[in-house]
C-alpha cells in the first residue's frame, strides 16, 4: 500500500535521525506531522509535507493534546515514528535517580505515550505502521550506560509485545537499532567521553567509530531508509522485530 497521502508522525523529527526518517516518508507523499522540544528548529526544517509543532514527549497530557491537534488538521495517524530521545550514559554508582527518571521519562514513557495517542486514530484505518528508534544498546549491554541501556531494551520490549497484542491487524510494531549515528549526539558525547577520560576529541570520536563493526559512523540516511522500508510494500510480515543498523554481526547479545 502507498503512503502517499498518509498522515505520520515522527518525534524528534526536527534534528537528527528523525528528520532524515521524516523527509524520506514526505519525499513518498506522507504528510508528516514533527514534534520537538523547540518550535524554531521546526519551523526551520518544515515545508514539503512537513509539518512542525512543538511536544514535549515526557508531558503526558501535551502528548495527547499535540496529536489530538495534528489528528484534527491533516487526519488519522498512519504511520508513527516514535524516535525522541536522550543519551547519557554513566556509572551504576554515579547514577542517581534524578538521571534515571530523566532517560526513563524520554526514552521510554515517551515513546509509550506516543504510540498509545497515536493509536486511538491510526485503530479506526485499516493500515498502520508503528517504528520505535532503539538503540543497538537495547540488544545488547553499553558499559557505563545502565540506564540508557534499560531504557531502549524497554522499548523493544514494548513493541514486541504489541505486535503480539495485534497479530493479524493490519498494524505491524518495529524496533529500528542503530550504533553510533552521525549527529548531534556524536558532538556531546565526544565531549563528555574527552572530558571524563582525559583524552583528545578524535581519540573520544574514534572510541564511537570503532563501536560500529564496519568502522565509520552511520549516515542519519541509512535508518531512514530502513525506516521508510517498514512502510513500504513487502514488509508486512516483519512484525515485532529489531531491525539492527550496526555495520556488522552485533556481538555481546
Amino acid at each position: 500500500m502507498s503512503i502517499n497521502g498518509k498522515h505520520a508522525l515522527v518525534t524528534g523529527g526536527g534534528t537528527g535521525i528523525g528528520l532524515a526518517i521524516a523527509r524520506a516518508l514526505a519525499e513518498q507523499g506522507a504528510q508528516v506531522t514533527i514534534t520537538g522540544r523547540r518550535q524554531v528548529v521546526l519551523d526551520e526544517v518544515a515545508g514539503g509535507g512537513l509539518h512542525g509543532i512543538a511536544m514535549d514527549v515526557t508531558d503526558e497530557a501535551q502528548v495527547r493534546d499535540v496529536i489530538d491537534a495534528a489528528v484534527d488538521a491533516r487526519g488519522p495517524l498512519q504511520i508513527i515514528v516514535a524516535n525522541a530521545g536522550i543519551a547519557e550514559g554513566r556509572k551504576l554508582h554515579k547514577t542517581d535517580t534524578a538521571l534515571w527518571r530523566k532517560i526513563m521519562a524520554t526514552n521510554l514513557d515517551g515513546v509509550f505515550w506516543t504510540v498509545r495517542e497515536g493509536m486511538r486514530s491510526m485503530l479506526g484505518t485499516d493500515w498502520g505502521r508503528v517504528l520505535a528508534v532503539s538503540s543497538i544498546a537495547g540488544v545488547r549491554g553499553l558499559p557505563g550506560g545502565g540506564a540508557y541501556s534499560a531504557s531502549k531494551h524497554g522499548v523493544i520490549g514494548m513493541m514486541r509485545s504489541l505486535a503480539e497484542d495485534f497479530l493479524g491487524a493490519p498494524y505491524t510494531f518495529n524496533s529500528i537499532c542503530p550504533g553510533y549515528v552521525d549527529t548531534d549526539i556524536i558532538t556531546r558525547n565526544v565531549d563528555a567521553i574527552k572530558d571524563r577520560a582525559g583524552i583528545s576529541a578524535d581519540e573520544a570520536k574514534q572510541i564511537m567509530v570503532q563501536s560500529n563493526r564496519h568502522n565509520r559512523l552511520i549516515a542519519p540516511e541509512e535508518v531512514a531508509a530502513a525506516a521508510l522500508w517498514l512502510c513500504q510494500p513487502g514488509s508486512e510480515s516483519v512484525n515485532g522485530q529489531e531491525i539492527m543498523i550496526a555495520g556488522g554481526q552485533v556481538v555481546g547479545r
